[in-house]
């Protein structure tokens, strides 16, 4: 195996919902006029990725617990925004029936995906990047992500806020000149400065800059309530009483924020086919759903890896 070239790890749903919302419906559709929005936008990423990235491993985590029970435990507010009535993650219904089509996309042309139950994509892209060999690559729109950039090993975060084709290639430098801290940072920044989009509330008052201010002087939020505590530390009163309020919040939420990183999954090959793992599989796939443009990227991309 070539160690230059990456293990990329792809946030599958991540790439999906911005594949869903990039392409409109009545642009991408099957025979019998199913939207395949998602499964053409999605396929041509994977193709983008294969053929600027050049990795040699792949993995798509999945989602098999958008919200887990024990991080709603500790904080009730988590992604609670996104709740549908009737239960489970607000979807839109077109997309539903195109998820198990990227899945199966992803079967005939070899690409494993990868859940565990109890735990969110981010948890098995953290568990993998942690113990699968180096370099590793991370796609995904999820900022939580930029927590683990690690120069030494290295993983790398492809941050696709735009998009694949404007992606954002961050090492720790560049996660530190965007946010004013280090990636084992990231987390307790987060969580200082709150995340709407996850349903973190923050600490009232404090901003981006407040506190990448203090995690870059305390390093992580032990170490700065800790200094609340003390009188000599030297903090505003409005600030302190703003850290002393949010005491409970900030006892919580850094282990919302931060990913885990000893998921137990499968035993699996990430190793990247130069071929489909089934051909005529996927080509009947592709005429099924009228996506043959994307398939036939995606294995041109496959084949070209040099």
């Amino acid at each position: 195996m070539n160690q230059r070239s990456p293990l990329l790890l792809v946030d599958s749903a991540s790439l999906y919902f911005r594949a869903f919302h990039g392409i409109p419906e009545s642009a991408a559709r099957a025979p019998d006029g199913s939207p395949v929005n998602a499964v053409r936008g999605f396929l041509d990423m994977i193709a983008t990725l294969v053929r600027t990235r050049r990795p040699d491993r792949l993995v798509c985590a999945l989602d098999y617990d958008w919200r887990p029970a024990w991080r709603v435990e500790l904080l009730p507010s988590y992604k609670a925004h996104r709740l549908a009535p009737a239960g489970g993650e607000v979807v839109p219904d077109t997309l539903v029936p195109q998820v198990p089509l990227i899945l199966t996309a992803l079967e005939l042309i070899g690409i494993p995906a990868v859940g565990s139950d109890g735990y969110e994509a981010d948890d098995v892209v953290g568990t993998l990047a942690t113990t699968q060999p180096g370099p590793v690559e991370v796609a995904s729109g999820d900022r939580d992500l930029f927590q683990l950039v690690d120069d030494a090993k290295p993983v790398r975060f492809l941050y696709c806020g735009r998009g694949v084709a404007k992606l954002e290639d961050c090492d720790g430098a560049a996660v530190r000149a965007k946010y004013g801290v280090p990636p084992e940072g990231y987390a307790d920044f987060a969580a200082l400065r709150g995340d709407p989009s996850d349903g973190l509330p923050g600490v009232p008052g404090v901003g981006d800059k407040t506190a990448a201010r203090l995690i870059d002087r305390y390093g992580d939020l032990d170490a700065l309530l800790a200094a609340v505590d003390d009188p000599a530390a030297g903090f505003a009163p409005g600030l302190r009483g703003k850290l002393v309020a949010a005491r409970d919040y900030l006892a919580v939420a850094p282990t919302v924020v931060r990913v885990a990183r000893d998921v137990p999954l499968p035993d699996l090959d990430p190793a990247l086919p130069r071929v489909p793992a089934d051909p005529d599989g996927l080509l009947a796939f592709a005429e099924k759903w009228n996506v043959a443009g994307p398939c036939r990227r995606l294995v041109d991309a496959l084949a070209e890896r040099g």
